[in-house]
C-alpha cells in the first residue's frame, strides 16, 4: 500500500457495531443489519460488526447455563481482540440481564482501549429498567459517550433520570417493503411480534375471537416465537378460534411477503418503544391498529396514521379493528397518512444524523489523543 492510499485510509472513521445476530429474531438484529448494509456504501466509513451471541460449539449450545457462560466469554474475548482497532464502539442494548451481559462489558473494554462509545438503547422497558437498577445501570450508562434511541420517547424516559439522549429513528428499506393498495379492505389480518409476555400477543388473539363474531370469515396470521409459545397455542385452542394460522418465527429477508398477504395490522403490547413492525405496516400499506403503549404514540397518530386503544383492552382492539370496515373511507385516509409518514423512516432521513453522530466522536477522540 503507498503512503497516500494508507493516510486515505486512516482518514476513514472505523465502527465496531455490536448487536445480536441470528438466530436471535429481533428489532436489534433487524436494524443492525439495515444500517451495516446501508453503511458499506459510504465512503468515509468502515463499519464491522460483532454479534452479542458468537458461535460456539453446536453441541454446547443446546445446554441452556453452559451456552450462556461459553458465549459470554466468547464475546469478552473478541471484544479485548478487536476493540483496539476501531475508533468509535457502536453497542446496541436491551434491559435487564441484558444490559449487564451485551453493553456492560463492550462499554469497559472500550474504555479500557481509550474508544469513544455509543449506547444504541433500544427497550421499551426502559423506565422500569432505570428505575429499579438505578445505582448499576445509571453510573453505567454515564461511562458511554452518546446515548443514541430510536425514539422521543425514550428521549424523554431518560431526561427524566438526568440522562442527555438524542433519536435517530428506525428506517425501512421501501424497496423491500413495497406498498400496495388494498382495495376492497379485506379482514385478513396480522401480528408479527415475539412471543414475549410485555408483547402480548394473547390480547390480539382475544380480540380477534371478538372481531369473528362480526366477520366470520376474518383470519389472523400469527408471525413470531419465544417463551409464550405454548400458552398463546392453549389460548387460541381455548377461545375455540378459527381462521388463525401460526407460522412461527419468520427470517427479516421474508417478512415483506408475509405483509403483503394481510391487509390490517393488529398490534397489542403492554410495553413497547418503536416497533419496526408498525413503520414497515406502513410502508406496505396495512393500516395500523395497535395499543398505545410505551413509545408507540410518539409514532402513530390517533385516528389519522392509525387506530390507538389503551393497552390490554381486547374489546377496544377488536371495535377499533372493526371500524376500518364499517366507517367508509377511513381505512384509505389512514393509509395515505401513514405512507406520507414513511419518508421520517427512510435511510435518506436518519443517514445524516448517524455520520453526524460518528464525525462529532471521531473528532472529540483525535482531540483527546493529541492532548
Amino acid at each position: 500500500m503507498t503512503d497516500s492510499a494508507d493516510q486515505q485510509t486512516r482518514r476513514k472513521i472505523r465502527v465496531l457495531m455490536i448487536a445480536p445476530a441470528l438466530p436471535i429474531v429481533g428489532g436489534q438484529t433487524v436494524q443492525a443489519s439495515r444500517l451495516i448494509a446501508a453503511f458499506k456504501n459510504e465512503p468515509e466509513l468502515i463499519v464491522d460488526f460483532q454479534p452479542i451471541n458468537p458461535a460456539v460449539l453446536p453441541r454446547l449450545q443446546k445446554i441452556k447455563y453452559v451456552r450462556t457462560v461459553l458465549t459470554s466469554f466468547k464475546y469478552a474475548a473478541d471484544l479485548l481482540l478487536r476493540s483496539r482497532r476501531y475508533d468509535i464502539i457502536h453497542i446496541f442494548s436491551a434491559s435487564y440481564f441484558s444490559f449487564v451481559l451485551a453493553p456492560t462489558p463492550a462499554v469497559l473494554i472500550a474504555k479500557l482501549f481509550g474508544k469513544k462509545t455509543i449506547l444504541n438503547y433500544r427497550s421499551g422497558e426502559a423506565p422500569d429498567h432505570l428505575k429499579r437498577w438505578r445505582r448499576t445501570a445509571i453510573p453505567t450508562i454515564r461511562l458511554f459517550d452518546r446515548i443514541v434511541t430510536p425514539s422521543g420517547y425514550l428521549v424523554d424516559v431518560f431526561s427524566e433520570f438526568g440522562l442527555a439522549a438524542r433519536s435517530i429513528f428506525n428506517f425501512v428499506d421501501t424497496h423491500n417493503y413495497k406498498f400496495r393498495e388494498r382495495k376492497p379492505l379485506r379482514p385478513v389480518f396480522l401480528s408479527n411480534r415475539n412471543f414475549e409476555s410485555h408483547y402480548n400477543v394473547a390480547c390480539t388473539l382475544r380480540a380477534f375471537s371478538l372481531i369473528r363474531r362480526e366477520l366470520p370469515e376474518a383470519r389472523l396470521i400469527v408471525a413470531g416465537d419465544g417463551p409464550e409459545r405454548n400458552r398463546l397455542h392453549a389460548l387460541a385452542a381455548d377461545l375455540g378460534l378459527g381462521g388463525v394460522e401460526f407460522i412461527g418465527s419468520v427470517a427479516p429477508h421474508e417478512m415483506p411477503a408475509v405483509y403483503d398477504k394481510a391487509d390490517v395490522y393488529l398490534n397489542s403490547p403492554s410495553i413497547d418503544n418503536m416497533p419496526n413492525s408498525v413503520i414497515e405496516a406502513f410502508a406496505c400499506g396495512l393500516p395500523v391498529v395497535s395499543t398505545n403503549a410505551g413509545g408507540i404514540p410518539y409514532i402513530v397518530e390517533n385516528g389519522k396514521t392509525g387506530l390507538l386503544v389503551d393497552s390490554d383492552d381486547d374489546a377496544a382492539l377488536a371495535r377499533a379493528a372493526l371500524r376500518l370496515f364499517t366507517v367508509p373511507g377511513l381505512a384509505q385516509n389512514i393509509v395515505a397518512a401513514a405512507r406520507a409518514e414513511v419518508a421520517r423512516y427512510s435511510w435518506e432521513s436518519v443517514r445524516g444524523e448517524w455520520l453526524k453522530t460518528y464525525t462529532e466522536l471521531y473528532e472529540e477522540g483525535r482531540r483527546s489523543a493529541v492532548r
